[in-house]
């Protein structure tokens, strides 16, 4: 890959990271592999001096992140009145038992962004963004869906995010136990993984029958599950 999508992933003091130093991973294309991965991530800011820390869907464009809601979310305004905000993404693949309890882990993929989000005002930017979000969680939805109407946008805030701040920790492989620990302990150890996959669609109750499943949603489950 060229571009932005290869260069590294910037260092300061936030995403340096001071414990495992060893899992930082600092290719860009591992930020987007983890955020393209995801369907949820947890939108974190300070609300009247207290931390406020919420799940929320998003997309993203290149480099930027795009997150929403309703107009009346608290953590949105506050983002969008300039205070600052950390976005995370959390893939869990797998528990790690270990031979003592003080080794158990977690075998994850972690992004982090920090940064000052600004709200969209672009008609232009607002819906490739609102596209991006659509697309992202329900592939297709936004060229088989009817779009959103001008009450509909008026009522939904858009934030961007650069993600030029931003680091990617990743834990992989078996337990780290002691070296007293492997040659005494008389206890099993391993990994036991987490996989999550796509089920079945669930027609809507109030859906015509002659209506059958699209090819975009049937696609996404043949495909994943």
């Amino acid at each position: 890959m060229t571009g932005i999508d290869s260069t590294p992933l910037s260092s300061t003091t936030r995403t340096t990271l001071g414990r495992y130093p060893d899992r930082a991973r600092t290719d860009r294309r591992d930020l987007h592999a983890v955020l393209d991965a995801g369907v949820v991530c947890h939108l974190g800011t300070v609300v009247d001096g207290a931390p406020l820390v919420l799940p929320t869907s998003f997309g993203r464009i290149g480099d930027t992140l795009y997150l929403h809601g309703s107009s009346g979310a608290t953590s949105l305004r506050a983002a969008a009145e300039g205070a600052p905000v950390c976005v995370t993404v959390t893939h869990v693949d797998g528990i790690v038992y270990a031979r003592s309890v003080f080794s158990h882990s977690v075998n994850y993929r972690c992004a982090v962004i920090h940064g000052v989000a600004l709200r969209v005002e672009d008609e232009g930017q607002k819906l490739a963004g609102l596209r991006a979000l659509a697309d992202h969680m329900a592939p297709g939805s936004w060229e088989h869906a009817r779009g959103p109407t001008t009450k509909e946008l008026a009522a939904t805030v858009l934030l961007s995010l650069d993600m030029v701040e931003a680091s990617v920790k990743v834990r992989t492989g078996p337990p780290g136990d002691d070296e007293e620990d492997i040659a005494s302990a008389r206890c099993w150890a391993g990994v036991v993984p987490i996989v999550t996959n796509w089920g079945a669609p669930q027609r809507c109750p109030r859906l015509p029958d002659d209506i059958l499943v699209p090819d975009h949603v049937a696609h996404r489950y043949s495909a994943r599950s």
